[in-house]
């Protein structure tokens, strides 16, 4: 009798043990998503502006998606290190960073290749690479897509980033901004960013980051680890609806254009402008920018970004996308 007693304790513990764990594992009712105001990401802006986000996790248990905007991926990176954020729209290099210091997550999908510019001063006469000796060029922080493309670039054509010019971390507002005054020489930036310069008047795209890095990936959508485990299902749905989205985008480019420009309260001829100039295009399948990540795992480590080249395995988790897929 006492045996069975203690027994009876002991599963009784047991499911409640289990019933709570079940309960902690559940219990997600909102999705903090990270975003950055560029045209890069709008697929995560349509599926807001859609209602997909809701409506497709609402399964799930999701009753709030809260919404994040950062300058650029290093600090939405630093964001997600601290646990603020469930997914995020970044471009491909800062995780590269974030994970070599201990960010538990993985790049799930893509979003977009290519499509940033540099552009330079009207006055400012270029006639290829060496003449951007002397000049002062805002980008990106260090880790961003654009800081590793562009000095990757320059290495590439015999200049040394931090001898033969100056090189400025710069968020894309502050950029556009201080070249419209003048105190910078140009800015190597993604879209729509290129755009507001041009039509201002007071830049020349010079070139595009697909000439300088002919078809690499740009924005990935990373997931934390957390989700992955806690949730997998819910990470297929959520890549299911940024497929959605995607694929949206590039049938309706001029309505995923209006969505950007009430967002971020951009004229829409600019927004227009640069969809219909810039170099890019909006992906999903994470395997279209396996390459290029991985490239920018060693020149991040090069540049003495992280402690050592990033593999796939460190960097990737393809198996959602291929079962949203399948």
């Amino acid at each position: 009798m006492a045996i069975l007693a203690v027994t009876a304790v002991a599963v009784s513990l047991l499911g409640c043990l289990e019933s709570g764990e079940d309960k902690a594992v559940s219990k997600i009712t909102t999705l903090n998503v990270g975003y950055q105001p560029s045209t890069h990401q709008v697929a995560e802006m349509v599926a807001m502006e859609k209602g997909w986000w809701l409506e497709d996790l609402k399964p799930f248990g999701i009753e709030e998606i809260k919404e994040f905007e950062f300058p650029s991926g290093p600090p939405e990176m630093l964001a997600m290190r601290a646990g603020e954020l469930d997914i995020a729209y970044v471009g491909a290099a800062p995780p590269i960073a974030a994970i070599d210091q201990g960010l538990d997550a993985k790049i799930v999908a893509a979003a977009q290749t290519q499509g940033s510019d540099l552009v330079l001063r009207p006055d400012i006469g270029y006639e290829g690479p060496e003449s951007l000796q002397g000049l002062t060029i805002a980008t990106f922080p260090p880790g961003s897509i654009q800081d590793t493309v562009f000095k990757r670039w320059l290495k590439d054509n015999g200049l040394d980033p931090d001898k033969d010019l100056r090189i400025v971390p710069m968020g894309p507002g502050e950029a556009v901004t201080a070249i419209l005054a003048q105190q910078v020489d140009g800015v190597f930036l993604p879209h729509p960013a290129p755009s507001t310069v041009e039509l201002q008047g007071r830049g020349i795209s010079v070139a595009s980051s697909g000439e300088m890095w002919p078809g690499h990936g740009c924005c990935c959508l990373v997931v934390s680890g957390k989700l992955m485990r806690d949730h997998p299902d819910m990470v297929d749905q959520i890549i299911e609806t940024h497929i959605k989205a995607t694929e949206y985008i590039n049938e309706h480019p001029d309505e995923a254009a209006d969505v950007f420009s009430k967002r971020t309260q951009l004229d829409l001829d600019v927004v227009k402008y640069s969809i219909d100039t810039w170099d890019g295009a909006w992906v999903a399948d994470p395997e279209l920018i396996v390459p290029s990540a991985l490239e920018y795992a060693k020149v991040n480590y090069d540049l003495g970004y992280t402690r050592k080249i990033l593999t796939k395995e460190d960097l990737f988790d393809t198996s959602f996308y291929e079962q949203a897929t399948h």
